[in-house]
């Protein structure tokens, strides 16, 4: 399946070419649009992040009650046409943000996903809950939803802002080192160290390509996208990056009070490797699942946790069987906890 990603308008948006103010046709084609949202500028310059709205054609005169805001992982940008549709069908509206540095929103003058506090990302979320609730009315309905690293600042925002939310989505989040706790524990020092002194320093990439190999349909997978706005090998890790996230990690560790019911979605196995095995294009290849699974049931009080069989990192990228299982499972939560 192909995301579009029609090279003028990226070049237009990456170059920031386009109005702040109004909504204009997005790279994923039809019913898709974007919106530029300023942000107060950092060491490197001017800051921007970039919300994307799903409008099907439908009658327009019909005013939303239900919204989701999705936040993407790491090294990545929104380009799941599937998600935005699938929620579209439920009767919720669908809008995505593309954080700072990152794909619709990375500029020339920027290191690629860069901050070194992963709350830094609470301002474009919030500016992004303004446009959104304008949208649903102050009586309507959101969700947040967040992949990998997003799930991570998602999981994070909303322990902040208690009572803000219906729901809380998180499909593979990243809770956790891979490896264990005890490895957060020995190597934070060291990072913390590099962070300090050298915080923009790049960190031996040690990326196979491999994830990439199970999605790209030119390797075996099913998904054309942005290779610009998501490389292979992935951006560079930088230490104060990882510093941020060693961070988040750790509060999560110590439990967090999420107030809102949680859904965490996760493959049913991992196989992390060296070398490249077919098997990983039916499993998490960048997660230890298992090691997610034991920390999600700190996020708060009313956690549900799905594990779906042959599921990718991204579990709405898995072969056609496992994402069909991934959208059962959101419907059936959904039903009963999703709209709280």
């Amino acid at each position: 399946m192909t995301a579009p990603t029609g090279v003028d308008a990226a070049a237009a948006w990456s170059a920031g070419t386009l109005s702040a103010d109004e909504w204009r046709p997005d790279v994923l084609g039809d019913g898709f649009e974007a919106l530029l949202l300023p942000l107060r500028p950092d060491d490197e310059g001017d800051v921007v992040a970039t919300l994307v709205r799903y409008r099907p054609p439908t009658d327009e005169t019909l005013r939303p009650v239900r919204a989701v805001l999705y936040v993407h992982g790491w090294s990545d940008y929104f380009f799941q046409t599937g998600l935005a549709q699938h929620w579209s069908s439920t009767g919720a509206a669908f809008y995505a943000l593309d954080l700072r540095k990152y794909g619709r929103s990375l500029r020339g003058h920027q290191t690629p996903g860069y901050v070194d506090d992963l709350s830094t990302y609470h301002e474009e979320i919030e500016a992004a809950l303004d446009v959104v609730r304008g949208a649903v009315g102050q009586h309507g309905r959101i969700m947040l939803m967040g992949h990998s690293t997003g799930g991570l600042v998602a999981a994070l925002w909303a322990d902040r802002n208690p009572g803000r939310l219906s729901g809380l989505v998180l499909n593979s989040p990243w809770l956790e080192l891979q490896g264990s706790s005890l490895l957060r524990h020995l190597s934070a020092p060291a990072v913390a160290q590099l962070a300090r002194f050298q915080p923009k320093a790049p960190l031996p990439n040690i990326d196979p390509g491999f994830y990439a190999r199970t999605l790209d349909a030119t390797t075996g997978g099913e998904w054309t996208y942005d290779t610009t706005w998501r490389p292979t090998p992935s951006f560079p890790v930088r230490a104060g990056w990882l510093a941020a996230v060693m961070t988040g990690h750790a509060l999560v560790a110590r439990g967090l009070s999420i107030t809102t019911p949680v859904l965490v979605q996760l493959s049913a196995r991992s196989l992390i490797s060296p070398r490249w095995n077919e098997q990983m294009r039916s499993a998490d290849i960048v997660l230890e699942v298992d090691q997610i699974a034991r920390r999600a049931v700190q996020l708060g009080p009313v956690v549900t946790v799905v594990r779906i069989p042959d599921g990718l990192h991204d579990l709405t990228l898995s072969a056609l069987p496992a994402r069909t299982r991934f959208y059962a499972e959101l419907d059936r939560w959904t039903a009963t906890y999703g709209w709280s």
